[in-house]
């Protein structure tokens, strides 16, 4: 049962999902997922795929930054609302509960990878780069970062730079927190079928578990806190979804273009 009731039938958000309903059915039943069945397969897409999750946590970040007041001296900022709605994502985000200690998914996902045998040479080069004040476009070359990884952060890095707040909550909404229960569910059986990639399918199972239930609930009614009655406001939305939704099925395009050959799911061979 999800923790936060919102309004299922705003006609801002009725409007949005009718309209990039195609465009976000293409993401979720993309070819991608049925090639992830053998172990060199996934750490291809382990490889690239993390990017997005480093840059989920700086668009995260930047809606705190927007709804709520992290400098100091401290103000009340912002929708009350919004502010738990938001501050209740980073909590588990940066910092859950899990086994007998504390993670951000991000840390988890790495610890997924090297289990998995994938490389995190780039991801860690890139950290490294930012903590030395490297900006992101350069980060992004100096590691040598996955062509389709850097143009999906280069994506997700234009809203964080140019967009208002209510197209961030947008990109957040329905290009993050709405796909992820779908896209993850089809693959989060994959150690059963491969072996040891038991910390990435706790990755996936957990993402689906409170994506699904709380962030996606959450995620909608900060955006129509924010849109309101705006049609402008709406219509902005509109345009960053159908962006961000087509830099993600650029993505897919890129690492399944990467991924060595190997039988569908649905061969029998």
């Amino acid at each position: 049962m999800a923790r936060y009731d919102w309004d299922v039938n705003n006609s801002g958000i009725t409007r949005l999902k009718a309209a990039v309903d195609a465009q976000r059915k293409d993401v979720v039943s993309h070819e991608l997922y049925k090639r992830l069945n053998t172990k060199d397969a996934v750490v291809t897409f382990l490889e690239h795929h993390v990017f997005a999750v480093w840059d989920f946590m700086s668009l995260l970040k930047t809606l705190q930054q927007k709804l709520t007041c992290v400098s100091v001296p401290w103000i009340p900022s912002g929708s009350t609302t919004s502010r738990r709605l938001i501050n209740d994502i980073v909590l588990v985000e940066e910092s859950d509960e899990l086994g007998s200690g504390f993670i951000s998914h991000f840390e988890l996902y790495l610890d997924g990878m090297r289990q998995a045998g994938a490389s995190t040479a780039a991801v860690d080069t890139f950290i490294e780069a930012l903590r030395a004040g490297t900006p992101v476009p350069a980060a992004l070359k100096e590691a040598k970062v996955p062509a389709p990884s850097a143009e999906f952060v280069a994506a997700t890095w234009g809203f964080i730079e140019n967009a208002p707040v209510h197209c961030q909550a947008a990109a957040f909404a329905f290009g993050r927190e709405d796909l992820i229960p779908d896209m993850f569910d089809q693959v989060a059986a994959l150690n059963a079928e491969l072996g040891g990639l038991s910390t990435f399918v706790d990755y996936l199972r957990r993402h689906i578990q409170v994506d699904a239930e709380e962030h996606t609930p959450m995620a909608m009614q900060m955006l129509v806190d924010l849109c309101g009655d705006d049609k402008t406001a709406w219509q902005e939305c509109e345009q960053t979804v159908t962006t961000a939704l087509t830099a993600r099925r650029k993505f897919w395009d890129g690492i399944l273009a990467e991924m060595p050959a190997g039988r569908r799911r649905h061969d029998t061979a």
